[in-house]
């Protein structure tokens, strides 16, 4: 087939040929979901089952699908028109009502971001590199970057390692970081199910269903006719401009001012002394503050009124499962088998400090329904949000602890903290003070813990 597919270098029909494979096969993953009962229960998404059947068939496994070299290259593209979507799919809320409402799981969420990236990242430098000398300083943050981030972040964090120059560059970080993303996923599932059974047995959960009395739609992805919504509103005329057509010219415009603002930092930096001379920011972050600039220009020329919120969310949901699919399928085989030892050991240690703060902080800092709230932060700290969600719905099928609607509202303030972080993540340890910014980060944890004391958002556990 390898021969059939022969073209000299990049053309559109490449693309053509990746992009009809990776449909293919999500296509595949979701008829894998709609039938297999295991994968069912397991509510593996379809672009990780595409993405693995990529893996294995692809060039970096068996080399039976005719995949380009560009996969990795796909990925950073596809988490900056994610990032671009950001803005303009995000909810209006006022600072007074996160504050009053959810400063408690606000704290909870920013905590768990904080402490994973700071633990494991410190893990990285002081115990990691202890035993393994050869290891680049930023392997312990593989972890957070795979559990907390998800497959794009690892693709965001890759590419800017990969884009460094000089000696700076660490061309393995994107597969590291999407093997740990990969395996967070399947962790976030099996462990979370076990845990689920546990909490319902010593009589912790709220609300309880078995897996029996979900929803259908929620096992297979299917959904029936009579529980169908909508898209999204139509905001502009097809005469004019077709509604889809308009939503995507923005986001796409978004990615694209970014990789403009990306490239000028680049060709600033590349004026001054090493090893600063080979530093970037990220398109991904460059094209998250695009948008919120051309979001601010939209609400003061009233264009924000025909941009529809729920049509960018999918469009942001769309670029993600390609960007879970084509992360997973361009994981190199080869440097897995080569830092397996380490990865062994960071992916263990990292499942129990992340259980850790997820269910010591989440018992603490929820003044009701805390296994609820910690099922989903679970879901979400290792594997995804969908994950999260996932579990929630197991032991919440009613949404009635308003675990969703509460995070919704605390993720407002940790969303520029997260990027911030993300950003500074590649250029921090390029740098050599990847350790202070570690050490920033659980600083900022202590700080958070005193204002939850003084708030009295902390709730000592009673037997």
């Amino acid at each position: 087939m390898n021969s059939f597919f022969h073209f000299e270098g990049f053309t559109p029909w490449v693309f053509l040929v990746d992009l009809g494979l990776l449909s293919g096969l999500l296509l595949i993953g979701k008829l894998i979901r709609v039938k297999v009962k295991v994968v069912q229960q397991l509510f593996i998404p379809p672009s990780l089952l595409a993405g693995l059947l990529g893996l294995a068939l692809g060039p970096n496994g068996l080399g039976w699908l005719p995949f380009s070299g560009n996969l990795s290259s796909y990925a950073a593209v596809l988490i900056a028109l994610v990032f671009a979507t950001l803005p303009f799919s995000s909810q209006k809320t006022s600072v007074k009502e996160v504050v009053t409402r959810v400063g408690p799981m606000w704290v909870y969420a920013q905590l768990g971001m904080l402490l994973q990236w700071g633990v494991m990242g410190l893990l990285g430098i002081y115990l990691f590199k202890s035993v393994w000398p050869d290891l680049n300083q930023a392997f312990g943050a593989m972890l957070p970057t795979g559990f907390y981030g998800g497959h794009g972040t690892a693709a965001a964090i890759g590419s800017a390692f990969d884009n460094l120059g000089g000696g700076l560059k660490w061309e393995d970080a994107m597969t590291l970081g999407m093997t740990t993303a990969t395996v967070g996923v399947i962790m976030a599932i099996i462990f979370g199910l076990v845990i689920i059974k546990w909490g319902a047995r010593k009589k912790q959960t709220a609300f309880i269903a078995d897996f029996k009395d979900l929803p259908p739609e929620l096992r297979s992805g299917l959904i029936p006719k009579d529980k169908r919504v909508p898209l999204g509103q139509e905001t502009t005329s097809s005469i004019s401009i077709e509604h889809l057509t308009f939503h995507i010219a923005i986001v796409v415009l978004v990615a694209f001012l970014g990789y403009l603002l990306s490239v000028a930092v680049k060709n600033w930096c590349s004026g001054l002394e090493a090893p600063y001379n080979g530093l970037e920011l990220p398109v991904f972050s460059c094209a998250f503050v695009a948008g919120l600039l051309l979001k601010k220009l939209f609400d003061v020329t009233k264009v924000s009124d025909y941009v529809n919120r729920e049509t960018v969310q999918r469009e942001g949901s769309f670029f993600t499962d390609l960007l879970v699919t084509c992360g997973v399928a361009s994981i190199k085989i080869g440097v897995v088998v080569q830092y397996w030892l380490p990865l062994l050991v960071l992916v263990i240690i990292g499942v129990f400090v992340v259980f850790g703060i997820t269910f010591y902080f989440g018992r603490r800092l929820s003044p009701s329904f805390w296994f609820e709230r910690s099922i989903f932060a679970w879901g979400w700290w290792t594997g995804t949000m969908a994950m999260g969600i996932a579990l929630e719905r197991i032991v919440d099928p009613q949404m009635k602890s308003k675990t969703m609607d509460d995070y919704a509202l605390a993720y407002l303030p940790i969303a520029p903290v997260e990027i911030i972080l993300i950003t500074l993540i590649p250029i921090s340890f390029s740098a050599g003070w990847g350790g202070l910014l570690m050490w920033i980060c659980l600083g900022a944890s202590l700080l958070l813990l005193l204002l939850a004391r003084s708030m009295k958002w902390w709730h000592p556990v009673r037997k």
